[in-house]
């Protein structure tokens, strides 16, 4: 059963750090994208916060760009998100993304994480 894993949420100060990861497991064959979502508090839809392609290529949403980082490690199917200079804005529930491919499958199929809190205020 696949099985996506977000850590490293929490409460952090404003201009402070902290970094996301993200683990996919279960019967994976192959991921083609992954990435990171947001969903505020009050507000109905995610945002689509920084995607990276199973080459590597990232893209952000303009509002995070310069600040944060999305990097991959293919051989251990994770992600990880770098949010440096946080802003109280950026306080949201964050989720993992990630478009697997199961073996036995020709076509991948979204899979979501859980969600993991951060919280940024003094």
């Amino acid at each position: 059963q696949v099985q996506v894993v977000e850590s490293g949420g929490g409460l952090v100060q404003p201009g402070g750090s902290l970094k996301l990861s993200c683990a996919a497991s279960g019967g994976l064959f192959m991921i083609n994208d992954m990435g990171w979502f947001r969903q505020s508090p009050g507000e109905q839809q995610r945002e689509k916060v920084a995607m990276i392609a199973g080459d590597g290529v990232p893209t952000y949403t303009d509002s995070v760009k310069d600040r944060f980082t999305i990097s991959r490690d293919n051989a251990k199917d994770t992600i990880h998100l770098q949010m440096d200079s946080l802003k109280p804005e950026d306080t949201a529930v964050y989720f993992c993304y990630a478009d697997i491919v199961l073996e036995g499958d020709t076509y991948g199929k979204n899979y979501w994480g859980k969600g993991t809190l951060v919280t940024v205020s003094s």
